[in-house]
């Protein structure tokens, strides 16, 4: 769903960086969410700046869908706060019209056309720009005056990412909006993205299963797991978390206690004598070092297996400790 002040719904490759010196566009101090007896976020704490994209990721269920609907007040928090350009956005149809919130499954009333979506929006948002939504239209191939019950998921989901991206709003949340989209037309949504980017800066948060598709896109990445935010770095930083290591088995297991590095394996493959082992924790000097005296390769890993090596770990350890009670 769209939010926004809308008939339909609720008030609501990097370019060079925009962010400034300016105040933050969110600020979450404390934020903490029951369903019951399940705590789905744990004291997250996040400044996220202007003019930055952040992708927000992390497994199925760690809460990610949770803190973006509590970010807009969909959700209410159980405690903690948030603030939207130094307001609390909780009831305040003056922050709400300046954030667009686009979800995985768009929602709209099933007799209204892709032309009224769009001309609601164009009421909703003081930035929206109608050129570059009839672009948009063309480029996704949706036709105006298509019934919203007739579209197609993926075409449900390029409407939304319209809404989203002509919108021009100063907070533009994005939560999985690749829903019945092909490869191209994937691609069609991270240029178009980026092009509008670079010309009218603003804070972007992609909420995403599709780590490395758009890791050239993102800043920062905020790892979110269990509803606690276990990282929140730049995208560079980010991808130093974890290390593929692989040689002789002889060899990594005995780089893998010399240096404690065993407990922060993720993922192990052997073939013969040879073993290839993921490891979640920074590569330090030291470790680089008695890697290259063993013969072991040493290698970087993508952002996406930074993400599932973390996450791994993770369950490991709330497993570990669960049966240690």
């Amino acid at each position: 769903m769209t939010t926004a002040a809308t008939p339909w719904g609720e008030t609501s490759r990097v370019p060079a960086d925009a962010g400034g010196t300016e105040a933050p566009a969110v600020v979450v101090r404390g934020l903490n969410r029951r369903f019951g007896k399940v705590r789905a976020l744990r004291d997250v704490d996040l400044e996220l700046a202007p003019g930055r994209i952040y992708g927000l990721v992390g497994r199925n269920g760690a809460g990610k869908t949770t803190l973006l609907s509590t970010l807009v007040g969909q959700v209410l928090p159980s405690s903690g706060s948030v603030e939207l350009f130094g307001r609390r956005s909780l009831e305040n149809p003056a922050v709400l019209a300046r954030t667009v919130y686009v979800r995985d499954h768009q929602c709209y009333p099933d007799d209204m056309r892709v032309r009224h979506v769009l001309r609601a929006a164009g009421h909703a948002y003081l930035g929206w720009d109608e050129e570059f939504a009839q672009r948009l239209v063309a480029d996704f191939r949706l036709s105006p005056k298509a019934r919203c019950k007739k579209l197609s998921t993926g075409q449900r989901t390029a409407l939304g990412i319209i809404v989203g991206l002509a919108s021009r709003a100063e907070l533009t949340i994005l939560d999985e909006p690749y829903g019945g989209l092909d490869p191209v037309a994937r691609g069609l949504f991270y240029d178009r993205l980026l092009e509008d980017f670079a010309e009218h800066p603003r804070t972007v948060i992609i909420s995403t299963h599709l780590v490395d598709e758009i890791a050239d896109l993102l800043n920062e990445v905020i790892l979110l797991d269990d509803g606690v935010v276990t990282l929140h770095e730049s995208e560079e930083q980010a991808r130093e978390h974890a290390y593929r290591l692989a040689g002789a088995e002889r060899d990594v297991e005995r780089l893998l206690e010399s240096t404690g590095a065993g407990e922060r394996v993720s993922r192990r493959q052997s073939v013969g004598s040879m073993t290839m082992v993921v490891v979640a924790a920074p590569l330090d000097d030291a470790t680089e070092t008695l890697a290259r005296e063993l013969g072991l390769e040493v290698e970087p890993v993508s952002l996406q297996e930074v993400v599932a090596a973390m996450g791994t770990l993770s369950v490991t350890e709330s497993t570990a400790q669960e049966g240690a009670l």
